[in-house]
């Protein structure tokens, strides 16, 4: 796939935060991750989200000029709770529907409750399924190549129900990224979003860091989640090891700048893993290094 422009890439703010499929890998036959994201215009989100995302946003020291908001310090851990994973094929099927309806459940019963305590505004996302990709989404034409992604405007989780990410998948690969697009849920709820648009409207030169920082935090809440409902998915360490490979391996080390190189977007998965703390994925405050 041609990389995008950097003025595609980086306008001033996000309509859609796409994870984008790339053909299998000629070297391997594998598939390979999903590298990049889109952007297009957007206009603000609803009066709701605008009200909540203010009571949301506890607000901490200046950082490069901007205060940036830590809505989650001080919620403590996402709690343990039993997400029994279901079967991606049962008898040569695909249940691809099935399997992404039970773990969205389970995304929202765990980020509902922490919200819940933690005094933060909650609302679930909307989830659409399609067989194939439609020439309009959510009011825009389908990224391109996208297989799963977030319409920030409208606040819902799309998910294309075949290609590489899930056909034939065994591992925590689909959970991990169903999980990474709900990152930007929870971005768009607490006004973390709202505070990476206005950054990137203010400093256009940064947009490619800032980027990163708010698709990287992404993958952090996503290893909170998977780390929250571990003991209940009958996995092991080994089906661990493989999805941080899997994360480390989509990494955009040779491409745009967008999500992070793979060292990084392995690292804040491992993070919110370990620690099991939203608060644990501020990208916002971390050093250059840990955001290239």
């Amino acid at each position: 796939m041609l990389p995008l422009s950097p003025a595609r890439l980086f306008p001033l703010v996000p309509l859609v935060a796409a994870c984008l499929a790339s053909p299998p890998s000629a070297a391997t036959g594998q598939p390979t991750p999903p590298q990049g994201a889109v952007r297009a215009t957007m206009r603000e989100a609803t009066r709701a989200t605008a009200q909540g995302a203010g009571r949301a946003a506890a607000l901490a020291p200046p950082v490069h000029g901007a205060r940036v908001p830590r809505p989650f310090a001080g919620s403590g851990e996402l709690a343990a709770a039993s997400c029994p994973e279901p079967p991606l094929i049962r008898g040569n099927v695909p249940r691809t529907r099935e399997y992404l309806t039970v773990m969205l459940k389970c995304l929202d019963a765990s980020w509902s409750r922490h919200f819940a305590r933690a005094g933060l505004p909650y609302r679930k996302p909307v989830a659409r399924f399609y067989e194939d990709p439609e020439p309009r989404v959510c009011g825009v034409r389908w990224p391109s190549s996208a297989s799963a992604f977030y319409c920030t405007e409208r606040g819902t989780l799309v998910f294309l129900l075949a290609g590489w990410w899930v056909e034939g998948r065994t591992d925590l690969y689909p959970l991990k990224v169903a999980a990474h697009e709900y990152g930007h849920h929870l971005q768009s709820l607490t006004g973390l979003r709202r505070h990476y648009e206005a950054r990137a409207r203010a400093d256009r030169a940064r947009q490619p860091e800032l980027a990163r920082r708010y698709e990287l935090q992404a993958d952090c809440l996503s290893g909170v989640f998977v780390g929250g409902v571990w003991r209940s998915l009958s996995r092991t360490g080994g089906d661990w090891a493989a999805v941080v490979e899997a994360t480390r391996a989509s990494g955009d080390d040779d491409g745009h700048r967008s999500h992070g190189k793979g060292t990084n977007r392995a690292y804040w998965l491992k993070r919110g893993f370990t620690t099991r703390s939203p608060a644990a994925c501020d990208t916002w405050t971390a050093p250059a290094a840990r955001v290239s």
